[in-house]
This record gives C-alpha cells, structure tokens and sequence, in this order.
C-alpha cells in the first residue's frame, strides 16, 4: 500500500481550463493581441503560467515586457475569476476522502504560482489533510525538476517505493520519472492517454477508483 499520493493540479484535480483560458484571453485583450479558442489552451499550460504566457503571445511579441505585462493583467482577473468555471473532476472528492480515510498522506505539487495553488486547494477541498500544497515558487525549479517532489517526500518523511505521483502530462510523467517514483497517468484530463504512454506513465488509470486500486485500496 502506498503511503504518499502527490497530485497535480491542474487537469488531475481540478478542471481549471476554462478559467485560464478566459484570464489569458482577459491579458491578451488588455495588450492588444489576438485570443485563442479554449481548446487551444489545453496544449499552453502545464509549464507554469509564464510559459503559459510565451505560447499564448504571438511569436514576434513573446518579450520579457510583454510577458510581464501579460502576468500583470492576468493575475488581475484570475485572482477574481478562478472559480468561475473551474470544478473537481467526478470521483475526486471522494478520492481524496477514502485515501485520507485509510491513512495516505495527500499532497499537491502543481506548476501553478504558489498563492493560486493554495487558494483553489483551500476553496475546493478545505477538509483534505493534505501534508504539503506547494505551487511554483521563487527559487524552486519547476516540474519537470524532480525538487518539488523530493520536497514533500521529505515533509511527509515518506520513501520513494512508497509513493505514487498522479498527473495529466508529459510533464508529470517526466517529473516522477526523474524523480525515481512511480507515476499514474490520469486520461481524464488535458492531454490524454497517447501523451501519457509516450512519455512513460508507469500506470494509466480511467478513473479516480483505478487510483484506489494501484494504492491497495479496495473499493
């Protein structure tokens, strides 16, 4: 049984795509530039959101001003707005709910800025003892980086054989790869199952139950 189940956030969690696509397209407006369709957005996150920035910004404009800019606008109306549309995945409360129940530690190792990562964890799943809630921060590589996750491993004084990284992209496969753990691949989210293979998946789960199963819960 594993003893540590680190989540994405992001496509695993939380289906958060339409409230980031509405906020880029909001910064996009503010700095004259065209929008993009939602689907679209399903392929610029995943890196962090000045990443998100570059593949949105045309690429004749993807300056450090107008990045800069575009975070500005951004962070104006996602801090507003980032509850609008964005909702847990069906099953994931419950999830969350039968592992903590069976004494698994929970944690969130998201791309997302630090402050959103707290906030929407706290919004949506307020009563889930998660042991660490890290986003991207200052000084922190980003995932792929393996730091994140070596991070709360080392709050939850929990090995690597015993835990279970759980995410939606070629970044979280790469990220628990490098960081020597086992990783599911949740088909649920915005890339789906071909991505996940490609980039080495060590499980491929169609539900949050599979979850359960992969961690020696019964259900």
């Amino acid at each position: 049984m594993k003893q540590l189940v680190i989540f994405d956030l992001d496509g695993t969690l939380l289906n958060t795509i339409a409230d980031l696509a509405a906020s880029t397209n909001y910064a996009l407006r503010g700095c004259g530039y065209p929008e993009h369709r939602v689907e679209e957005y399903l392929y610029f996150v995943g890196n962090g959101i000045t990443k998100l920035f570059e593949r949105a910004l045309p690429e004749a404009a993807r300056t450090a001003e107008n990045v800069a800019h575009m975070r500005t606008l951004f962070l104006e109306y996602y801090t507003e707005h980032n509850t609008d549309h964005t909702r847990p995945y069906d099953g994931i409360a419950r999830l969350l709910d039968e592992l903590s129940g069976q004494g698994v530690k929970l944690a969130v190792a998201s791309n997302k800025y630090q402050a959103g990562t707290e906030k929407l964890v706290a919004h949506y799943f307020p009563r889930v003892p998660f042991v660490a809630v890290l986003g991207q921060r200052e000084g922190v590589p980003t995932k792929p980086a393996p730091d994140i996750v070596y991070d709360i491993m080392q709050r939850a004084g929990v090995e690597k054989v015993d835990t279970l990284y759980v995410g939606d992209s070629d970044v979280d496969m790469c990220t628990a790869r490098a960081a020597g753990v086992e990783s599911a691949g949740v088909i649920w989210g915005f890339r789906g199952r071909d991505e996940l293979s490609r980039a080495g998946a060590t499980h491929l789960v169609d539900t949050p139950d599979d979850i359960l199963h992969l961690c020696g819960i019964g259900v």
